[in-house]
């Protein structure tokens, strides 16, 4: 497990703490429609963190060439098992080199908030190496509020109670956060290190990576369109 990170319930847990079995009974909900409305028809996407393939199978069928990476053998064993032909990867984000370029680099799931700064670094510098110089980053981001209006919980299409218990400060700008997430015959919580950025904290860490923002495509500003800055 990477340090600060623990999960619980059915199934295998990956090193950050999720677990397998939930993510493949979750379902997509609007990211997929936000993603593919963002970038070009067919573009080739480096899915960067892809889990068991939730947003994997949706962008497949929007006609997109997928690459799923994940460092989860087990996550990327589901990823095949929706896609079938799909290309994996197993690796961390941070030290992925493929060298090769995609129209598209996504970072989803609120990767870019990990509370190690040389792992998110590493992480938009993977974006950087990734992407085309014509091509663009998609970035998914926490919202304002996301670490003080706690505890909340809402209800997931697939069913779930999905419950942010506690957002607890460890020093250094860091929260120590605790998802669960009930179903009718199963539970699973996550406790995972995240970093809140502020809108001028985030674009500076895209700055340093040589990305720059072009849009927010969402009214919360929590999904991003950045391009790589030409040296």
């Amino acid at each position: 497990m990477r340090e600060g990170y623990e999960g619980t319930g059915p199934g295998a847990i990956t090193p950050d703490g999720c677990a397998v079995d939930l993510y493949s009974r979750l379902v997509a909900g609007a990211e997929p429609g936000i993603v593919a409305a963002a970038v070009p028809a067919g573009a080739t996407l480096l899915e960067l963190g892809s889990g068991v393939g939730r947003l994997t199978l949706p962008l497949s069928e929007r006609g997109l060439t997928v690459t799923a990476v994940d460092e989860s053998a087990e996550m990327l064993a589901r990823v095949r098992e929706r896609v079938p032909g799909i290309r994996t990867v197993q690796s961390p984000i941070e030290t992925l080199d493929l060298e090769e370029r995609f129209d598209v680099v996504l970072l989803a799931s609120f990767l870019v908030h990990t509370g190690d700064r040389a792992v998110r670094d590493g992480m938009l510098a993977a974006c950087r190496r990734h992407v085309a110089d014509d091509g663009c980053v998609l970035v998914q981001r926490e919202g304002v509020d996301w670490h003080t209006r706690v505890p909340r919980e809402r209800e997931d299409p697939s069913g779930c109670t999905v419950r942010i218990a506690s957002a607890e400060p460890v020093g250094g700008g860091v929260n120590s956060v605790v998802a669960e997430y009930v179903f009718p015959d199963a539970r699973w919580t996550q406790t995972f290190r995240s970093r809140p950025l502020t809108k001028g904290d985030f674009e500076a860490c895209l700055d340093a990576a040589g990305l720059t923002v072009e849009t927010y495509l969402t009214d919360d500003g929590t999904w991003v369109r950045a391009r790589p800055k030409h040296r």
